[in-house]
């Protein structure tokens, strides 16, 4: 049995490897931080949700470490950072795009477009 990954393997890990850095370290942040200058309300929403970011992140990383035994989940993974870089358009153009500028664009760009390169990359991988 070959061991060694396709490229279009390595592509789908590397992707799913950045989705998790990002949400294990978003997640935890914001654990963290929780939403300053707010109400009780929205600080208990927001720290919920980056316990679903935080884990979001270890579902990722479990995911490019089983990358061979992997199939409808990449998709649905891809998808869900898609539908939230959506948000993200959909914030900044009902309330405008927060400062620093580049700092959110930066965020918003990958989330728009890694997951159509993963999708892509897990759809041309290796059928056994």
């Amino acid at each position: 049995m070959d061991t060694a990954l396709s490229t279009s393997q390595i592509v789908v890990r590397v992707c799913l490897f950045l989705f998790a850095a990002i949400a294990v370290f978003g997640g935890s942040l914001q654990m963290y931080l929780g939403q300053p200058d707010t109400s009780p309300r929205l600080d208990n929403v927001h720290r919920f949700m980056a316990g679903i970011y935080l884990f979001m992140g270890i579902i990722c990383a479990w995911s490019a470490v089983t990358v061979r035994e992997q199939g409808t989940l990449v998709y649905l993974i891809a998808a869900g950072v898609f539908v939230a870089g959506c948000g993200r358009l959909l914030s900044m153009s009902q309330v405008g795009l927060p400062e620093p500028r580049a700092l959110w664009l930066g965020y918003l760009v990958p989330e728009l477009l890694v997951p159509w390169v993963l999708a892509v990359a897990h759809f041309y991988r290796p059928r056994s």
